[in-house]
């Protein structure tokens, strides 16, 4: 089925007829020369954060674009990720009447955005092999279908789906396709990013909590054609990344070495402890995983929970989520970490 994708269309009328508020930073744009400003009503006494942040982040966004072959007109920032797709939730999907797919097992707040954003939510589960089952999910595709949310690799799963499942649903989905990236810096798989130019209606989230160790931040990324980020610009708070934030963002983005040699840590880490895990007898399952954490089905998740608790190891039981009964999460640490993370296994009877 060809998509017949039409942005328009998809935008909610209240959003298409919103005139966007317009603060001064949007009127006054600074050049680099040195000037007075009046314009604002800041506090004039400088300390470093008296004055508002650019409210399009320009310099953060031109590091992006370059490290990321892309344009800056393809790129929104966002108080974390939550705030981006809550921003693409309220820009497309109109309350009390248009749906979204998720596909469970998966990252839980597309399910808590939707019914914040008073939009109906359509599980279609994956696969017992944790894959799109593409078939089920475009059965559940509707008139009133505006997205469709894919985590990968997937949270809590960690593996990376199919290249070709997640290509027919961009093909044969007339609304966004929403792909979430929050750990693709961990996997070989290349980003749909490097796609952005061929489907029109694909979105991709990424985050710098994750490999570049930014969580306490909060800063979301999102690459999406101009027409889509012009959309959401319209709605998005005037300054929603404060300069704290920027600052932190610009100087971690412009130390790329000491990101790869954490992501390569972590990779021999995880692979250390899938090693160890293996080796269990009351382990029943490793799952592949291209992401920092491990998801292991167990024989009995919630006694070995409270074991971890008793070693004052904190690790996250899954089993109350769809196809991962009896599952425990770990999250890779540090070497010293691991270290004592596989000894308090092999110590497990």
């Amino acid at each position: 089925m060809k998509s017949k994708f039409n942005i328009t269309s998809l935008v909610r009328e209240s959003v298409r007829n919103l005139k966007p508020y317009s603060s001064a930073r949007d009127e006054y744009v600074s050049d680099g020369s040195a000037m007075i400003f009046l314009d604002a009503n800041e506090n004039p006494f400088e300390n470093g954060v008296n004055r508002y942040p650019d409210p399009y982040q320009r310099r953060l966004k031109g590091v992006l674009a370059q490290q990321k072959h892309t344009s800056e007109k393809n790129i929104l920032l966002g108080n974390g990720s939550d705030e981006v797709l809550d921003l693409i939730f309220r820009a497309f999907c109109e309350p009390n009447e248009d749906n979204v797919i998720t596909l469970p097992p998966t990252y839980g707040m597309y399910k808590v955005l939707a019914g914040i954003n008073a939009v109906e939510n359509r599980e279609v589960l994956l696969t017992k092999d944790f894959e799109p089952n593409v078939a089920e999910i475009l059965n559940n595709v509707g008139d009133k279908t505006k997205l469709i949310f894919i985590c990968s690799p997937n949270n809590p799963t960690g593996n990376a789906f199919s290249k070709e499942k997640i290509q027919q649903l961009l093909e044969a989905f007339d609304g966004l396709v929403v792909i979430d990236e929050a750990y693709i810096d961990f996997c070989q798989k290349e980003s749909w990013l490097n796609s952005l130019n061929k489907y029109h209606n694909l979105v991709v989230t990424q985050t710098l909590s994750k490999a570049y160790g930014m969580a306490g931040i909060r800063l979301g990324i999102c690459y999406a054609s101009e027409e889509i980020i012009t959309v959401l610009n319209k709605i998005k708070p005037p300054y929603n990344v404060n300069q704290l934030t920027q600052q932190r963002a610009m100087d971690c983005l412009l130390n790329q070495a000491r990101v790869q040699d954490e992501v390569e840590i972590i990779l021999e880490e995880r692979n250390s402890l899938i090693e160890v895990l293996q080796t269990l007898d009351f382990v029943e399952e490793t799952y592949n995983t291209d992401a920092n954490f491990v998801l292991v089905r167990m024989d009995d998740a919630n006694r070995r929970y409270q074991e971890f608790l008793d070693q004052h190891v904190v690790v996250r039981n899954r089993s109350g989520q769809p196809l991962c009964e009896n599952t425990l999460r770990f999250t890779v640490g540090t070497p010293e970490e691991n270290k004592k993370l596989k000894a308090i296994l092999k110590e497990m009877k």
